[in-house]
C-alpha cells in the first residue's frame, strides 16, 4: 500500500498549487502590514480560529488561520517589518526546497495534511471538552522546516546573515525552545489538574511534529548528530581507511616467488632498489629498449643492440 501511494506521488508529483509557501507567505506578509499601518485587527479576528465560532456557522475559518500567523504580536515597528520579510523569504526557501526534492503535489498534501489534521483534532477536543484548542501556523511552519533539516541536515545557513550553522542544530534548538516552553506549563497543569492548559499547550505542536514524524519515519533519525546510524559511519570509516594511500605498501607485499615489488632492477646483477635501498640506478642510452643498472653496471655492461 505505502509502494503504491509512492509510486502515486511520483507519477503525479507536478500536480497541486505550484509556489504554495510563496502564495501562503505573501498573503500572510499583506494581511500583517494592513493590521500594522491600520492598526485595526478586524481582519485578524473575521480570519483567525476559533473553534467555536466554526460551530456557529464560519467554516471559513478552517482554512483561513493559516493567513494569519503573527498577526497578533506585530507592532508598529520598524523591526516587525523586517520580521515579516524575512518570514516571507525564509518559508518561501524552504518550500521551494520541498517542492524541488519531493514535487508539488507531496508538499501540498504535508502541509494542508498537517493543518486539517490540527483542524480535526481540535474540533474533536472542543466539542467533546468544551476547551477552545488555539492553533497557530507557526508550528506548521516547523514541520517544513523539520523536514528540511531532515533531508539536508549538513546544509548551512547563514545566522542573522554571519554565522554559519547547520541545518540539523538549528532544527533541534527549534525543538528545545518549544520543549523550554511548553514544560512550565505543563508543570502549572499537572500541579494543579488544569485539563485546559494541557490541552491548548500540547495540541498546538504536537499535531504538526506528529505528521512530520508520520511521514518521516525511521528517517527522523538524520536530524539527530548519530543518526547517521553506527553501521553507516563504520562503513564510511572503513572505505576511508581503505582509500587512503600506504607509503609502505610494499614493505609486506611478496609475489609467488617470494620477492618485493620494486621500481628499479638492474640488467645485470639483479638487484633491486626494494632491497637495496640505498642503491642507485640508471637507465642506459645506448642500450635499444627500456634497461635498467644499478650504479656498479652502468658503465660496465655489454650494450643491447636489438
Amino acid at each position: 500500500m505505502f509502494k503504491k501511494y509512492q509510486r502515486f506521488l511520483v507519477k503525479n508529483r507536478n500536480k497541486g498549487i505550484p509556489n504554495l509557501m510563496l502564495y501562503l507567505c505573501l498573503t500572510n506578509a499583506l494581511f500583517a502590514l494592513y493590521t500594522l499601518f491600520t492598526k485595526d485587527s478586524t481582519v485578524y479576528e473575521v480570519l483567525c480560529y476559533d473553534a467555536e465560532k466554526i460551530f456557529r456557522g464560519q467554516i471559513w475559518r478552517i482554512a483561513t488561520w493559516l493567513l494569519t500567523y503573527g498577526i497578533e504580536n506585530y507592532d508598529f515597528s520598524f523591526m516587525s517589518i523586517i520580521y515579516i520579510f524575512f518570514y516571507v523569504m525564509f518559508n518561501n526557501w524552504l518550500g521551494q526546497i520541498l517542492e524541488s526534492v519531493w514535487g508539488t503535489l507531496r508538499l501540498n498534501l504535508y502541509y494542508f495534511g498537517g493543518a486539517l489534521l490540527s483542524v480535526v483534532l481540535s474540533l474533536i477536543i472542543t466539542a467533546t471538552t468544551g476547551i477552545p484548542v488555539p492553533l497557530s501556523a507557526y508550528y506548521l511552519n516547523l514541520s517544513l522546516f523539520l523536514a528540511v533539516a531532515t533531508l539536508i541536515p549538513e546544509e548551512r545557513i547563514m545566522l542573522f546573515g554571519v554565522f554559519p550553522i547547520k541545518m540539523r542544530w538549528l532544527a533541534l534548538f527549534d525543538v528545545a525552545l518549544i520543549l523550554l516552553n511548553i514544560l512550565p506549563l505543563l508543570a502549572i497543569a499537572v500541579n494543579s489538574n488544569v485539563a485546559e492548559i494541557l490541552l491548548m499547550v500540547l495540541v498546538p505542536p504536537l499535531i504538526p511534529i506528529v505528521n512530520y514524524v508520520l511521514t518521516f519515519g525511521k528517517d527522523v533519525r538524520k536530524l539527530l548528530p548519530t543518526g547517521m546510524g553506527l553501521k553507516q559511519r563504520k562503513r564510511r570509516m572503513d572505505f576511508k581507511k581503505a582509500a587512503k594511500p600506504n607509503p609502505n605498501w610494499a614493505s609486506n607485499y611478496r609475489s609467488v616467488t617470494g620477492e618485493k615489488p620494486y621500481r628499479h632492477k638492474c640488467s645485470v646483477c639483479g638487484r633491486t632498489d626494494t632491497a637495496n635501498p640505498g642503491l642507485e640506478f640508471r637507465y642506459c642510452s645506448r642500450c635499444k629498449g627500456y634497461y635498467c643498472y644499478c650504479i656498479d653496471h652502468i658503465n660496465n655492461h655489454t650494450h643491447i643492440e636489438q
